[in-house]
């Protein structure tokens, strides 16, 4: 009678890993609420269904994100070496989650959750832990078509699975394009907000094709004597941002209202992070740029006669970026390969 093959059963797949709904929206909302407040803020304009379900895809990839990098919600980074194996789980614990198999961490467990409601892929997912592949391997981009596989990694491939969680057919190309457009010009107003915090962090998204341009020694972009040309370089990043910002609002008008009011007000209080950013020229990095309550509530009532009216102006000169030609690169170039999967230690 106590025989192994007697007393072991075979673990049932059940979206979840097993575990209750509700628990794991728990998780999520608190997990949001920590480690993004804009984010955080603007999901509560979605409805019930898409707010949850948008939680649940956050929860996700903010632990992906911190299994990479060592950390917690987005804190100090941690230690580089064993990175490759973190990887390695991330991957086997995604991958275990699309499975419905349990994974003992809440998070990819919530991930297999809105996997299965939503009909997200293992592609989909793969292209956003790339991205985390990148930060934890001290990838630096050398150009612009390097930059913008980088932004689709870490955001657009996010706003591509946000698309679908908002009902999106994964077959309206133009749409999944839209929402990639809306998480590239996420990026680009972080990455022009964060030039002094990834400096520290012994990390720089600018191209080195720029840095060159601007006759910048390697490493040395944050020196007083040079904040000039990096006031310049961020406010090329922005001049990104506000046409992909220009081409997300085209997909936000074919949304429901509430889901169309939550994309508005992000986009809206990201974008003025980047236009900060621009006017504090060579001062943007001496205190972080945070936009307020009082005005995120601004750019919300902003937000809300905008989703009303819903005549988004054709952008006048359309981004250089195209989902389709990152795919293709990202398809082909494939810079970093994923790594053989091997079992987790006991």
């Amino acid at each position: 009678m106590l025989a192994p093959s007697r007393i072991l059963r075979e673990t049932p797949a059940q979206a979840g890993g097993g575990r209750d709904r509700e628990d794991l929206i728990d998780y999520a909302e608190h997990s949001i609420s920590k480690g993004s407040k804009s984010f955080s803020f603007a999901s509560r304009l979605f409805d019930r269904d898409t707010r949850e379900k948008a939680w649940l895809l956050y929860a996700w990839c903010r632990r992906c994100d911190d299994l990479a990098d060592d950390q917690d919600h987005g804190g100090t980074l941690g230690e580089e070496e064993g990175a490759e194996r973190r990887l390695t789980a991330i991957r086997l614990l995604t991958e275990r989650a699309f499975e419905g198999l349990p994974t003992a961490d809440p998070a990819f467990d919530a991930f297999g959750l809105v996997a299965r409601e939503c009909g997200l892929t293992r592609e989909m997912a793969e292209d956003v832990i790339m991205g985390f592949e990148l930060d934890a391997t001290g990838w630096r981009p050398r150009n612009e078509a390097d930059l913008a596989r980088y932004c689709y990694h870490v955001a657009g491939a996010v706003g591509v699975m946000m698309a679908v969680v908002m009902g999106v057919d994964r077959e309206d190309s133009w749409m999944l394009d839209r929402a990639c457009d809306l998480g590239l010009a996420f990026q680009l107003a972080n990455i022009a907000r964060d030039l002094d915090e990834d400096d520290k962090a012994d990390r720089c998204y600018l191209p080195i094709e720029w840095l060159v341009e601007e006759d910048i020694e390697p490493g040395q972009q944050m020196k007083p004597h040079h904040r000039q040309e990096l006031a310049d370089m961020a406010a090329r990043l922005i001049r990104r941002m506000e046409k992909h910002e220009a081409m997300a609002r085209l997909g936000a008008a074919k949304l429901a209202f509430r889901q169309r009011w939550a994309v508005l007000a992000a986009a809206r209080i990201y974008g003025a992070i980047g236009r900060r950013v621009v006017e504090l020229g060579p001062k943007a990095w001496d205190h972080r740029v945070v936009i307020g309550r009082i005005e995120k509530l601004r750019h919300v009532a902003a937000a809300f006669a905008e989703a009303v009216k819903n005549k988004p102006a054709e952008p006048a000169e359309p981004p250089t970026w195209t989902r389709g030609d990152i795919l293709i690169d990202v398809r082909m170039s494939q810079p970093i390969p994923p790594p053989p999967m091997e079992p987790l230690p006991e």
